[in-house]
């Protein structure tokens, strides 16, 4: 429905669209300019700056020109008219200032948004010992602003796509021409406004589960996310696709290979050589983690074939409960303890999880429960998870490592092989947004780009 220049009738079908006499948050202000027409102001009182709405509101009591220049007088930057009822009404409740005037078949839009936000932060899960402390915040306009600091550049693309038909989320696709892989961004692009839906409860999480046909039975993660700007344009500059939501301080990185989850942001703010340590350690521990107890339940139910130097590890199992029970046990109980330091008062939340974890397993072990092997291999595995940062991919190596353990335990030297495979297979298998294959640049096979994914080279452009 279009603005008719009857004021009566208008502000009527906007106090209608906006169901105004339902919502208290939302102000009318109603005046008469120096020329005796009748205005309207429209706007939401917690995401509008004051000032700026009284300056907006005494200009338009002042003014005395034609109601088509008023936009151009307006003395504020970013200004527009608009004559559709729901175009304007979606511009109110996004926090837009929109103002109706007698005789004028169009409103003019002020855009003065002040969304509440919290400060520019390091984020808590990806911190680093040398770089910037800022990280992502829930306001869009000023997450992408955080790339702008940091790549001047004119052919970074950053477009917007509306999605959810009662939410109305602005998603941003961020993107360098001529970088970026035109037939992977279109992809994305039509897969975003293919999306119908009423809402994006999850933020991000929700354009991936509708991005990604997700089979329920592979865990392993097929989009990284990160609450850095300097994180989020290195892939900008080697040409990946950014996907940026309002509500939501993280970035989506596309494409993702799980080659990409063994970079951190440390590893660059170091020099090659610690950088490259860095990053070898970590693929080592994230192995350990993933291996450590197969290995040592395929040790504990094959006791004579175990090597002289290894017979230390051989338990005797004087515990009331079987192995798998101990240590399945031993790892939900870990998960309990991350659950509840979540819910504790951060100057607590340390100490009582630690406390928590030293008294708990010490009585366990004391009550026959568990052996004291059992506790120290799950602790070591429990740590090494923290060597990386994306809890997908540690609940993904976490799944994995219980279902390979099981059929070690079960089925011996095979059960640990063909559970080995089945993992394999499923990360041969993963496939991400657009098709690209989750073990690139193995398969398919990039010298140059599997070298600096495994080892931290010299910057030499």
């Amino acid at each position: 429905m279009q603005l008719t220049g009857n004021y009566l009738l208008d502000s009527s079908h906007m106090d209608q669209a906006l169901n105004l006499n339902r919502a208290f948050d939302l102000t009318k202000r109603e005046f008469v300019n120096m020329k005796g027409a009748k205005c309207a102001l429209y706007a939401v009182s917690g995401l509008i700056k004051d000032t700026v709405l009284t300056e907006t509101l005494n200009f338009f009591m002042r003014f005395d020109g034609e109601s088509e220049q008023e936009i151009a007088a307006i003395p504020y930057i970013e200004t527009a008219n608009m004559n559709q009822i729901e175009d304007i009404k979606n511009a109110v409740l996004k926090g837009d200032t929109a103002i109706l005037r007698e005789h004028c078949r169009s409103a003019a839009i002020v855009y003065a948004r002040n969304y509440p936000m919290r400060g520019i932060e390091e984020p808590e899960n990806d911190k680093v010992l040398r770089g910037s402390r800022d990280g992502f915040g829930e306001s869009l306009i000023l997450n992408t602003s955080l790339i702008r600091r940091r790549i001047r550049d004119a052919n970074l693309c950053i477009e917007n796509i509306v999605i959810g038909a009662s939410t109305r989320t602005d998603v941003a696709v961020c993107y360098v021409d001529g970088l970026a892989d035109a037939p992977f961004l279109n992809t994305i692009k039509k897969k975003l406004n293919a999306i119908d839906t009423d809402s994006l409860n999850m933020g991000a999480e929700s354009i991936a589960e509708m991005l990604i046909k997700k089979r329920w039975y592979n865990p392993f993660p097929k989009i990284r996310y990160t609450e850095r700007p300097d994180t989020v344009c290195a892939h900008l500059l080697e040409g990946s696709i950014i996907i940026l939501c309002d509500n939501y301080p993280a970035a989506m990185i596309l494409p993702t290979s799980i080659f990409d989850f063994i970079q951190e942001t440390d590893d660059f703010y170091f020099p090659p050589l610690v950088g490259s340590y860095l990053r070898i350690i970590r693929i080592i521990i994230v192995l350990l983690t993933l291996y450590l107890l197969p290995v040592w339940a395929l040790i504990q139910s094959n006791p004579d074939k175990t090597p002289e130097l290894l017979k230390f590890i051989i338990i005797s199992n004087e515990a009331q409960l079987p192995l798998i029970f101990q240590i399945f046990i031993a790892e939900i109980a870990i998960d309990g303890l991350k659950l509840a330091s979540l819910n504790t008062p951060s100057m607590l939340g340390n100490s009582l999880s630690v406390v928590a974890g030293l008294i708990l397993s010490d009585f366990a072990v004391a009550a026959g429960w568990f052996e004291p092997g059992v506790v120290l291999y799950v602790a070591i595995t429990a740590l090494g998870t923290f060597t990386q940062v994306s809890y997908e991919l540690g609940f993904a190596l976490k799944f994995m490592r219980l279902f390979m353990f099981l059929c070690a335990s079960l089925f011996g030297l095979w059960g640990f092989i063909i559970s080995d495979l089945l993992m394999k297979v499923l990360i041969i298998l993963n496939k991400g947004v657009g098709g690209r294959g989750y073990l690139y640049p193995l398969i398919p096979f990039n010298g140059n780009a599997l070298k600096r994914l495994l080892i931290r080279t010299k910057k030499t452009h």
